[in-house]
């Protein structure tokens, strides 16, 4: 497997990374076993870089990855893990990055994960009330604990990044990223690259979008997140659908698919970035990883850019309310 670096402080991942988050809420149904067996196959392909989150059904994902991860397997992975955007029981959202949670939110991963040490810790969501500086400093302490090495932040806007890696180097930020979402040319990515932060791309596939195989929502069953996403709204899946012929067509003449496709543009844009699409199926994730073998000509990277135009997209990427914490 590529390997690629993130930042500059050493931390070196698979080129493509596995998105755990579906393994355990939000897309479709969930098979525990099956997450598992795919987890293992990226281990076994030299893909083990496996991102969690404490939100992610409240802990129960990362205490699925302690349970992929037993036997010895935890050495052979590069594990990224998030805190500060807890899931309280009635759905709702608490976005904290106040020192004592910090340090406590560490050691409840640390034991849900059955491991001495988190590899990329980011801070998933930015507290506006807790500065940065405090946040960070906080994250650092771990560092020098030893129970993280790398420091990451997700969804952070230019301001809080050039904020938070003068407190302590951060290593990656990691922001969605795809064709249909491409706001963070303008900025956000120069800026890393300025400062020698890595970038990571989530939701690559567009939450799936991208891949060709949702064109209506009714292909969604009922429980499936994206309906409250807006770009997933019956109205804007019709326009979005627009879009899609170009990756069909540039797969077909490849003999790729167009999840394949979608990532190479992903891939293409540097060396700096590592994508993390999400998958709970052996067969998705060989798919993906096989991206890295598809080789995007010039002409085919503009045609699709060209296409996939900044603002084209219809729909926000979130719901008005998870809108409000994007620290962008």
């Amino acid at each position: 497997m590529e390997k690629r670096k993130l930042g500059t402080q050493g931390l070196e991942v698979p080129a493509i990374g596995l998105g755990c988050m579906g393994m355990s809420i939000s897309y479709g149904v969930c098979d525990p076993e099956i997450a598992i067996a795919t987890i293992h196959r990226a281990i076994e392909m030299d893909a083990g870089f496996l991102d969690t989150s404490d939100a992610y059904g409240r802990g129960a994902n990362e205490e699925l990855l302690a349970r992929a991860l037993e036997g010895g397997r935890r050495d052979q992975v590069i594990l990224a893990s998030k805190f500060g955007n807890r899931r309280q029981p009635d759905g709702s959202t608490i976005v904290s990055g106040s020192p004592k949670d910090v340090a406590d939110a560490c050691e409840a991963s640390l034991q849900r994960l059955d491991t001495d040490h988190i590899d990329l810790l980011y801070q998933h969501r930015v507290d506006p009330y807790t500065p940065i500086e405090d946040t960070v400093g906080a994250m650092a302490r771990l560092v020098e604990q030893g129970k993280v090495r790398y420091l990451g932040l997700c969804e952070a806007g230019p301001d809080t990044i050039r904020r938070a890696n003068a407190t302590h180097p951060i290593s990656a930020l990691q922001t969605e990223y795809s064709l249909w979402s491409r706001f963070v040319e303008a900025e956000i990515l120069p800026l890393c690259r300025d400062l020698g932060i890595g970038f990571v791309p989530y939701s690559p596939l567009g939450r799936g979008y991208l891949t060709g195989t949702i064109r209506k929502p009714e292909d969604l069953i009922e429980s499936d997140r994206r309906h409250d996403h807006p770009r997933f709204w019956p109205e804007n899946m019709e326009k979005n659908a627009a879009l899609l012929p170009v990756i069909e067509r540039i797969a077909a003449a490849k003999d790729a698919t167009q999840a394949q496709i979608a990532l190479a543009w992903v891939l293409a844009q540097g060396d700096d970035l590592v994508p993390i699409p999400g998958t709970k199926r052996p067969d998705y994730l060989e798919q993906n990883i096989a991206a890295i073998d598809v080789n995007l000509a010039d002409d085919e990277q503009k045609e699709l850019a060209a296409v996939f135009t900044v603002d084209i997209t219809a729909g926000t990427r979130y719901p008005e309310k998870q809108l409000k914490t994007l620290g962008i």
